[in-house]
């Protein structure tokens, strides 16, 4: 069992490996806003497998309190096990946030109403 995160720029090959989840979402935030490209996780612990394909049901099962909510750098390796990238992962987090089905308890973390 790996106790670290990685995710790679398919395009460029650009790498990066971190302890936090959310790491690999502000290394996406920095890398497509200077060259649009997405990142795909190559890497994360097994805790993260077993996720709904519904986004806010993986957020409501990956919750364990829901006024802390779970990092949107933990959801988007949950979902990496359906194919999604970082990218992906946010825009639909995006989504469903206007739509009301989760909300931000917190800055990067989100929770289902």
């Amino acid at each position: 069992m790996t106790s670290s995160f990685v995710a790679t720029c398919v395009e460029c090959d650009e790498e990066r490996t971190a302890r936090d989840p959310n790491e690999i979402v502000r290394f996406y935030r920095r890398h497509n806003s200077v060259t649009g490209h997405d990142v795909t996780w190559t890497e994360t612990p097994d805790d993260f497998d077993g996720a709904s394909k519904d986004v806010p049901s993986a957020v409501a099962s990956l919750v364990s309190d829901p006024d802390e909510g779970v990092s949107l750098g933990a959801l988007s390796a949950a979902m990496s096990e359906f194919g999604w990238t970082v990218g992906e992962t946010l825009d639909a987090v995006y989504d469903h946030r206007m739509r009301g089905a989760l909300w931000e308890p917190q800055d990067d973390y989100v929770s289902a109403v």
